[in-house]
């Protein structure tokens, strides 16, 4: 029987990723402005598509026979007291959140090219579920950009 340790780490990886991101914006919505009712909707989509996929790698990692990963990871929780100093050195501007924003969709972005160049052999299954969520990551950083170079430009 094979084992699958290192598909398991990979996953949960992928989960911590996801969390940090779903907190991350949660911080986010904590700075912004009530008035921001565009930036509020479209957080909430990008929590509940962080906990969406959470349930999917954990569904994956149960499946491999492995617990799934819980909490945040230490650069999430660094990332998190970094967005705390900015936003109170640029205040809570609408710019200044989309760009911490864009920096946690970014490092997203890095965690799923890892785990798809992992010099590992994933189950088709998985591979096809990262792929995925790693498009769908891939739109929601194109928004938050997009929606930083209009803030960008309108200031």
């Amino acid at each position: 029987m094979a084992t699958y340790e290192k598909a398991i780490d990979i996953l949960n990886d992928l989960i911590l990723i996801n969390n940090d991101r779903a907190e991350g914006y949660e911080k986010a919505l904590d700075e912004l402005k009530e008035l921001e009712l565009d930036l509020h909707t479209l957080f909430q989509n990008f929590i509940t598509n962080s906990t969406r996929h959470v349930s999917e790698l954990s569904d994956a990692v149960l499946e491999l026979g492995g617990t799934p990963a819980e909490g945040t990871t230490n650069a999430g929780k660094i990332y998190r007291t970094w967005m705390d100093v900015k936003t109170a050195f640029t205040g809570k501007d609408r710019l200044a959140v989309l760009s911490s924003c864009e920096y946690g969709e970014d490092a997203a972005q890095k965690a799923y090219k890892a785990a798809l160049d992992e010099q590992y052999e994933l189950p088709s299954n998985i591979r096809q579920t990262i792929v995925e969520q790693q498009a769908d990551l891939k739109k929601s950083h194109d928004t938050v950009k997009d929606l930083r170079d209009t803030e960008k430009v309108l200031q």
